[in-house]
């Protein structure tokens, strides 16, 4: 297998994601939990979720964020996981698991027995079990088995989602949507219980970047916004709170981009063109799957990491890849190296016209911070 000359894979046990989950459960007392990010025992912890806001972009414009960046001075770093993408983060968040177990291996993905690819953001639980696509018991769940109080912060509009209850069954979700709200009901659900877990989500510097892209003047007005709610937060906390502000991925602005439904050798032997335009999942027809990496490594040249399912699987992006979780994984993974987006503009009219991108294994994808706050 190659596996020479490819990215350094995720931080997996030792600086990931994944192990903040677990780690807030050891602070917390959960028996069973390790607290591989070594935190300070607290009787109650709020995760403060800030969707796209990556370790890079948050030292790079830390003058539009002065207390998040003041937290930055003492703050540590963690990868996201592979794919550095919203879905695939939520449930390494959610379970304490990197993505080859807990199997949301991206955006949209192949799932045995369900009708052509699982959409992770239009996900409706009646379409896909979220129990079955995602198998594992929560962190929330184990916290609530321990008599914790558990409470899940964030927009009304994904309360009931699939992927909510995925990657957040277990928790009590409070709907809020404006920055006034999840700082007064983070604040009622750190109080109201001697031992607490509340996870705030915020989304909107994300979908600003998607739109006008990171950096740009709209998002830097977005991150004052999200300085001001993470200040806020960190002055209601309760005595004995330990709150971390961490985030999905970070996120780039690519400037060339490949269009995989105007380039037939993308599209010859291909069943399905899965995950998004910085981590792609290829899935190819029978029989077809030597070709088709061919095809994508001839075109793509240098511009990308093209490789075997198998070859992805032992360079550890994905963390152990559970046996049930392996056909979810494409026959072909494709991650754009520098400034590269492999769009569908006809499968995939608004992923392929968005300005700010992420998923791939990049720093400016992958790097993400831990900042914490501590009080009483």
């Amino acid at each position: 297998m190659v596996t020479a000359g490819l990215p350094p894979a995720p931080r997996y046990g030792a600086g990931a994601l994944a192990d903040l989950p677990t780690s807030v459960l050891a602070a917390l007392g959960v028996p069973g939990a390790a607290n591989v990010l070594d935190l300070p025992e607290r009787p109650r912890a709020c995760v403060l979720l800030i969707d796209g806001l990556g370790w890079e972009l948050l030292r790079e414009y830390g003058a539009d964020a002065p207390y998040l960046a003041s937290l930055a001075a003492e703050g540590r770093v963690l990868t996201a996981g592979f794919p550095a993408t919203t879905a695939t983060s939520l449930a390494s968040l959610g379970t304490g698991l990197p993505p080859g177990e807990h199997g949301l291996v991206g955006i949209q993905f192949a799932v045995p027995g369900v009708n052509g690819l699982l959409y992770c953001l239009k996900w409706r639980a009646e379409d896909a079990d979220p129990a079955v696509v995602q198998p594992h018991p929560t962190a929330y769940e184990r916290a609530a088995a321990a008599g914790v109080s558990v409470s899940y912060v964030a927009s009304g509009a994904y309360r009931g989602s699939g992927l909510s209850l995925a990657t957040a069954r277990g928790a009590g979700y409070v709907a809020a949507d404006s920055l006034g709200q999840l700082v007064a009901e983070a604040e009622r659900a750190l109080a109201e219980a001697d031992r607490a877990y509340v996870t705030v989500y915020h989304s909107d510097l994300d979908s600003t970047g998607h739109r006008f892209g990171a950096g740009s003047p709209h998002w830097r007005h977005q991150l004052r916004f999200v300085d001001l709610l993470a200040e806020r937060l960190a002055a209601v906390l309760p005595p004995g709170t330990s709150m971390y502000v961490t985030a999905d991925h970070g996120m780039v602005n690519p400037s060339e981009r490949v269009d995989a439904d105007e380039v037939p050798a993308l599209r010859e032997g291909v069943a399905e063109l899965g995950g998004e335009p910085r981590a792609r999942h290829v899935y190819a027809r029978p029989g077809a799957a030597g070709d088709v990496l061919a095809a994508w490594r001839e075109t793509l040249g240098d511009k990308a990491w093209v490789v075997t399912r198998e070859e992805a699987v032992a360079a550890g992006w994905f963390g152990p890849v559970a046996p049930r979780m392996l056909p979810r994984v494409g026959d072909v993974v494709a991650v754009p190296d520098g400034e590269l987006a492999i769009i569908a503009g006809e499968a995939e009219p608004l992923m392929s016209r968005l300005v700010g991108m992420h998923g791939s294994l990049l720093p400016a994808e992958q790097l993400v911070p831990l900042l914490a706050v501590h009080r009483g």
